[in-house]
């Protein structure tokens, strides 16, 4: 790819209203690199030119086309450009509820179920992720429930597990989950580390300590992720950005579109825009 032309970056990101519980994303990112965050249901991305890489904790992969990776819910990461030219992928983000329904249905795991595996070389199942999204735009919502399921399971059954019940919390844990609730609950004007530590009863370095051994990052890191998380879901239920803005504690729009646009890839406008949508048909994206 030469030229600005070819170095250009387009996304989507979208919902089909006959499949309720999962987002999709195709896009194209050459500059975009995506801050540390996480997700509350599961990442399929599917590269079919260039290559991602995606940092997680003990680990990073290099997905390039052929490949899927695959994340767990709250599995905090990072992705950028593996290579000058960027990547182009196309992403299913299904709900917790969704994958553990087709698990239920269709292998023998139970529970909660997760991914051993982040990133695996598997052409059909990437292929699979694409062709959910071409039928999605062509609003078959037949061919694409359909295609989602087998996808789902061929992975499920290569690559799934039941997750761990996680045991008793220790205290530096348990002082991790007090600060998460306590900046849930005053998310427009959060205290200090400082601050949030007096409250607890411990020290601010022994809480950051812990709130990054539990969550994968720091709680102010943690902080601007949960914003963009609400702020997405008010965007959903149709409240203006600028009013989410205010709601989750960015200074003002600019503030939310920076982060928002960080996060999700796209700005909170467009997001906005395609979830209010559904096309029966959608020309390919340039590129």
């Amino acid at each position: 790819m030469a030229g600005a032309a070819g170095r250009a970056e387009w996304a989507r990101y979208w919902q089909y209203a006959e499949l309720p519980g999962l987002d999709l994303l195709r896009a194209r990112y050459v500059r975009h690199a995506f801050p540390r965050h996480s997700h509350e249901g599961y990442v399929f991305g599917a590269v079919t030119q260039g290559l991602e890489d995606v940092a997680l904790p003990g680990e990073t992969v290099h997905a390039g086309p052929g490949s899927v990776v695959m994340i767990n819910p709250e599995v905090p990461h990072t992705a950028r450009a593996g290579v000058p030219e960027g990547w182009v992928y196309a992403t299913l983000y299904p709900s917790a509820q969704v994958i553990n329904d087709i698990a239920a249905d269709t292998t023998d795991l139970r529970g909660t179920v997760g991914f051993t595996e982040t990133s695996v070389v598997d052409p059909y199942a990437a292929r699979l992720i694409g062709e959910v999204h071409r039928a999605a735009e062509e609003g078959n919502a037949l061919a694409a429930d359909s295609v989602l399921r087998v996808m789902v399971t061929r992975l499920l059954t290569r690559h799934g597990s039941a997750l761990s019940t996680p045991g008793p919390r220790a205290a530096g844990a348990r002082d991790a989950a007090r600060a998460r609730a306590v900046l849930e609950s005053r998310m427009a004007a959060p205290p200090s580390l400082e601050a949030l530590a007096t409250e607890l009863g411990t020290s601010p370095f022994a809480l950051l300590r812990a709130f990054r051994k539990q969550y994968g990052m720091p709680p102010h890191t943690w902080l601007t992720d949960a914003r963009v998380r609400r702020a997405r879901r008010m965007l959903d239920a149709g409240t203006a950005p600028a009013l989410a803005a205010a709601e989750v504690g960015f200074t003002d729009q600019p503030h939310l579109n920076r982060h928002f646009t960080r996060i999700v890839g796209v700005p909170p406008g467009a997001y906005q825009r395609e979830r209010a949508r559904t096309y029966k048909t959608c020309p390919e994206p340039p590129g």
